[in-house]
């Protein structure tokens, strides 16, 4: 009987951890989100189930590619709670993604999220930096039908690497990852972060320091 309670004990330790792993189980078959409420939780408020739809459910627009005529050459269109209310509370957003021959996505983490890449057409670079202190580079080259895991909160990338246009889909599982590009934090930051220090910490010229600031 000991040996039992002790692995009852175990086991139910395992299902709390795993339960703060990601979003929070809902408590209710579904809690579509009221986009309309002014109350501010964390997450989303709750419609009235009398006035929940199909449409809450529903999302239109993963059969067309992305617009990919930017500066990196990519288009992330997403599927998340602000676009699909019935979202809310489930731990998940669905993107899909489009890169142009020598597009990418640069550097950038998700806080609260693993991702899941799997590529449908052409060849995807994936790569993720493990954290202090390490560093370790792990990336794997993604043809159609690969796929990928990224550790959530981890540093990481996509960049396509084939000779024509990539077409993949990212999952996340959380309704809310976060996402913070590396460049944009550091040298885009309002107010902007001090230059000399940036100059020092980057072991680099000042000027290009403020160039770099100017430029996001």
């Amino acid at each position: 009987m000991a040996q039992n309670s002790i692995f009852f004990c175990i086991l139910a330790l395992g299902f709390v951890g795993i339960s703060y792993a990601f979003d929070t189980s809902p408590l209710q078959d579904f809690c579509v989100a009221d986009l309309r409420s002014t109350v501010r939780i964390n997450g989303l408020p709750c419609k009235d189930p009398a006035t929940v739809v199909a449409d809450d459910f529903f999302f239109r627009g993963f059969n067309s590619a992305g617009n990919t005529s930017n500066a990196y050459g990519s288009s992330v269109i997403p599927m998340n709670v602000a676009r699909v209310p019935g979202l809310n509370t489930l731990g998940l957003t669905v993107a899909r993604l489009d890169f142009s021959p020598g597009g990418f996505v640069p550097p950038h983490l998700h806080p609260r999220g693993t991702e899941i890449l799997t590529v449908l057409e052409g060849s995807l670079e994936v790569g993720f930096v493990t954290s202090y202190p390490n560093y370790k580079h792990y990336s794997k080259v993604l043809e159609k039908g690969d796929a990928f895991v990224v550790p959530v909160g981890l540093v990481h990338y996509q960049r396509n690497v084939g000779k024509g246009k990539t077409v993949a889909f990212g999952i996340v599982n959380s309704q809310n990852a976060g996402i913070t590009v590396i460049s944009n934090a550091v040298f885009g930051a309002k107010p902007a972060i001090n230059t000399d220090y940036l100059s020092r910490a980057f072991q680099l010229d000042k000027k290009i320091v403020q160039g770099l600031q100017a430029k996001f």
